[in-house]
């Protein structure tokens, strides 16, 4: 059996896609899992959705991920170029086209815009879209009439010499043997007007030369695939194994779109995700390990992957899900690792010289997202106007004259206090409770409630008191009292 050889082929228009995201993980994955090569092409033949950027957006998502390729335009492995406008200018993919011209597998197409818009037909009743169906005109010219109209100057296209009569049938590892009937095979065009060939032209011939032996690509491709068969057959070559993605929908079960706000590679990094939980959740959007765990490191992924697990049904994209699991690798990072990450979210909501990393500490088992960190912390930064409700706790068996009277109590006992550390605060405190005869909630639950001024906080009362020092932590617990005292 030859080596297995992948290549995820991104065009540079824009943000990496989810799906695409997936593409190249489980391209990445199905190489490293059977020692194989794991290729990068650029596919840029479609200039007028050339974005500028896009091609560092791709290097970028690639380095992050750790999703390293074996060859691309930056590492020559003997089957370059690798970027298919540098592989066009050689004229290959003409070269090839003609090749199927000579066969009878192809015509050139000299069709004008205003005779190809005669040609458009609804895709239904029900909906607006139309599409244009080529009805073999330009396969009757004859060799001389083709010749005359090259010789003419006038624009043609090549389009591809499909059947209309019988049937082609594929075989998809993950959706089985298809049979589609002939006459739903349109002509399409592999050299468009402009010289370059189309998507699905270069990559047939692309693959075949970078002697690619897995395809991975999203179900909206399973379509074309007969006509990528029959090139593939025209030609004489040998059929890669085709590894056919599902959907991946939103929560409301319709495809995941850019509104979604969760779309991108880019848009998570946006919402405070880690590379990992990314990289980890995308993996498992329509595909189970068979030991039914869910969090695995990249190296452990390329153990475990076998594609021939990935499902049919539509994949749904659970932010839920994702917030769980990226969660579980905030816990599980070491806290160096972590620090470094969840420092800048910290510095944008807390401008105080206060301990940063004490705060850290704190948040590092409540937040899912390194978002979720301003709403856990900005009570260090300004104490919020908190309702007096809140010193009022059933379970703590606490009110608003209990907590009058702790925070009273409390008052002159910590302006004495030199220490704020967590040691010191929990001796006096628990020296209170105990000389007062009261139940630790009784005591904990105002002097927290006083200095956080929020239903919940990261820590306990000690904590939070010593990150904000003693001249801090005083001030707070004054305010509690004018505000219990009205």
């Amino acid at each position: 059996m030859s080596k297995v050889r992948t290549r995820f082929a991104p065009s540079p228009t824009g943000r990496m896609h989810v799906g695409n995201l997936r593409t190249a993980i489980y391209e990445y994955l199905i190489a490293k899992h059977e020692g194989g090569d794991f290729l990068l092409r650029i596919e840029d033949t479609d200039q007028e959705r050339f974005v500028e950027g896009a091609l560092e957006i791709i290097y970028n998502t690639m380095k992050k991920t750790g999703l390293i390729h074996d060859e691309g335009p930056d590492k020559d492995g003997g089957y370059g170029p690798y970027v298919q406008s540098e592989r066009q200018a050689t004229g290959i993919y003409l070269e090839y086209a003609k090749q199927l011209v000579d066969k009878g597998e192809a015509y050139y197409c000299f069709c004008t815009k205003e005779r190809l818009e005669t040609l458009k037909s609804k895709v239904s009743d029900s909906d607006d879209k139309e599409i244009i169906r080529y009805d073999k005109h330009c396969l009757s010219l004859s060799k001389e009439e083709v010749e005359e109209n090259l010789k003419k100057g006038l624009p043609y296209v090549i389009r591809q010499n499909n059947p209309t009569e019988g049937t082609t049938t594929f075989s998809d590892v993950v959706f089985g043997d298809i049979t589609v009937d002939n006459s739903e095979l349109d002509d399409m065009i592999l050299i468009k007007s402009d010289g370059f060939p189309t998507y699905n032209f270069a990559n047939v011939v692309d693959d075949h030369l970078m002697k690619i032996t897995h395809v991975v690509r999203g179900n909206e491709y399973l379509s074309s695939t007969p006509k990528y068969n029959r090139l593939y057959e025209a030609f004489g070559w040998e059929i890669p194994v085709y590894v056919h993605c599902p959907l991946i929908t939103n929560e409301e079960h319709k495809k995941l779109s850019k509104r979604s706000g969760h779309s991108s590679f880019e848009d998570l990094l946006d919402q405070g995700f880690v590379i990992e939980a990314i990289v980890n959740f995308i993996c498992l959007l329509g595909w189970s390990s068979s030991s039914n765990e869910e969090i695995f490191t990249l190296e452990e992924l390329v153990k475990e992957f076998d594609y021939h697990h990935i499902n049919k049904s539509p994949a749904v994209f659970d932010m839920v899900k994702l917030r769980w699991m990226n969660g579980e690798y905030i816990k599980r990072m070491e806290f160096d690792q972590y620090y470094d990450l969840v420092l800048p979210y910290i510095k944008e909501t807390v401008t105080k010289d206060l301990d940063l990393k004490k705060i850290a500490e704190l948040v590092k088992t409540r937040i899912e997202t390194f978002l979720d960190v301003k709403d856990h912390i900005d009570f260090f930064e300004e104490l919020p106007d908190y309702d007096i409700a809140m010193y009022t706790h059933k379970k703590m068996k606490t009110n608003d004259e209990i907590s009058l009277e702790v925070l009273q109590d409390l008052l002159p006992l910590l302006e004495k206090q030199e220490d704020y550390s967590v040691d010191a605060l929990n001796t006096l405190c628990m020296n209170y409770i105990g000389e007062k005869g009261i139940k630790n909630g009784q005591g904990l639950w105002p002097l927290r409630t006083a200095v956080s001024g929020k239903q919940s906080s990261p820590g306990g009362a000690y904590e939070i008191m010593e990150i904000l020092g003693k001249e801090e932590s005083l001030r707070r617990i004054r305010i509690g009292i004018e505000k219990l005292s009205k």
